[in-house]
């Protein structure tokens, strides 16, 4: 539709088009017609209306002429200009003949004056235009006085309408053109974003595998390098006292237990967000009973419904049970652990609770992990307490609220 009602390329639309060659043809059979007529009279014999006929079939060649050559946006230069002028001249000479087909070629070039010449020109040339078909009236003696009246002021509101419709046109391709470049700066900016997006991703990623390198390295690099001590005293034990390399071998065996314990966390701390489907309340029941073994006990516990919170909320969620289950783990020695979820419209409250040997004020400030989830909780506006004293167990409290108000400062 945009070709058929737009201002595109210096051309008119295609309405336009339809309109003056349609109604070309159509004066071109009248002009035909009534020189058929004339050629039937002497000169002498002529009317008025006749002679009329004859100079706008004089004027209709000029006019197709013209019509490829007539500029259509504003500012043109001035030759292209005196096109303009040259077509509406030749289209109020094509109103002598009168009838529809002349009324459609003036409502034409009412569009081209205001194209060209802006509101003003085509309120003058509408002006002309009435006043033109009033003098043709006023002359013609086979009409009266109050018709000619009549039929140049019906001239003048067509031609008002017609600028109606243009104005509608041209605003309409205006704001369609700035739809098209607001979506295209759209689509620019959410191009920007993913790129942004990813790239942030993948910093978050590499940080988190940074981190996650240093405590395997710490935890089960510990390991191995006590069984390969153990191992080695065992072989220079082996002769003189075997006895002692036995029981080299054994403390290796429960230490090479012990490191595939720590292991399996650690594979399980790599799961994704959404475990198996899972996200919300479900993704943090499936983690927290994933901890669950022989000796250590794992309650998980949720209320109410799980808010509007989004994917980097539901992130931090997620880290959370995850830190406080592996630090109960490898740290407090807990044989019971409660995981406790209250949702409300507002926020989300993770509560990871223990009964093991708890935490020295130095190592809740200092902590690695513990210093990580306040940089994350903080950059969605959230809160992290942590209470525990030595003996009496250690419980790790945040909240989330239900919508992060700065995803952009996520901290990994």
């Amino acid at each position: 539709m945009s070709r058929w009602v737009g201002f595109t390329d210096d051309r008119p639309p295609l309405v336009f088009g339809v309109f003056f060659w349609g109604s070309a043809l159509i004066s071109a059979l009248v002009f035909l017609a009534g020189l058929a007529e004339l050629g039937r009279l002497g000169p002498a014999d002529w009317p008025l209306t006749q002679v009329f006929v004859l100079i706008s079939a004089g004027a209709l060649a000029p006019s197709c002429v013209l019509w490829p050559f007539l500029p259509w946006r504003t500012q043109p230069p001035p030759l292209r200009k005196a096109v303009t002028v040259a077509f509406l001249a030749t289209s109020l000479l094509l109103m002598l003949a009168g009838g529809i087909a002349a009324l459609l070629i003036v409502s034409v070039a009412v569009g081209n004056a205001l194209v060209v010449f802006g509101l003003r020109g085509s309120i003058a040339y509408a002006t002309t235009a009435g006043l033109f078909h009033f003098g043709v009236g006023a002359v013609n003696p086979g009409q009266a006085t109050l018709a000619a009246v009549l039929n140049g002021a019906s001239v003048l509101l067509l031609c008002l309408v017609i600028m109606v419709v243009v104005i509608a046109m041209i605003e309409s391709q205006r704001r369609a053109e700035v739809t098209r470049q607001l979506l295209s700066d759209l689509e620019e900016a959410h191009s920007e974003l993913r790129r942004y997006a990813a790239q942030t991703r993948d910093l978050a990623i590499a940080q988190e595998r940074a981190r996650m390198a240093r405590d395997m390295h710490d935890s089960v690099g510990h390991y191995l390098t006590v069984i390969n001590v153990g191992l080695a005293n065992a072989q220079r034990y082996r002769t003189a006292r075997p006895e002692a390399a036995w029981e080299e071998v054994r403390q290796a065996k429960e230490l090479t237990l012990e490191a595939l314990t720590d292991t399996r966390r650690w594979v399980r701390a790599l799961k994704p967000l959404c475990m198996e489907g899972r996200t919300g309340i479900a993704a943090l029941r499936a983690l927290a009973e994933s901890y669950g073994s022989a000796d250590t006990d794992v309650t998980f516990t949720a209320t109410g419904a799980w808010p509007d919170v989004d994917e980097n909320g539901e992130l931090v969620c997620y880290r959370i049970v995850q830190e406080g289950l592996t630090n109960a783990l490898r740290h407090s020695k807990a044989r019971h652990i409660t995981v406790t979820v209250d949702a409300t419209p507002e926020r989300v409250r993770v509560t990871v609770s223990d009964d093991g040997a708890g935490a020295e004020g130095e190592a809740i400030a200092n902590g690695f992990g513990l210093r990580g989830l306040r940089e994350r909780l903080e950059s969605i506006d959230g809160s992290l307490d942590v209470h525990s004293d030595p003996g009496e167990g250690f419980t790790l409290e945040a909240t989330v609220p239900a919508r992060a108000t700065d995803m952009g400062r996520t901290t990994t």
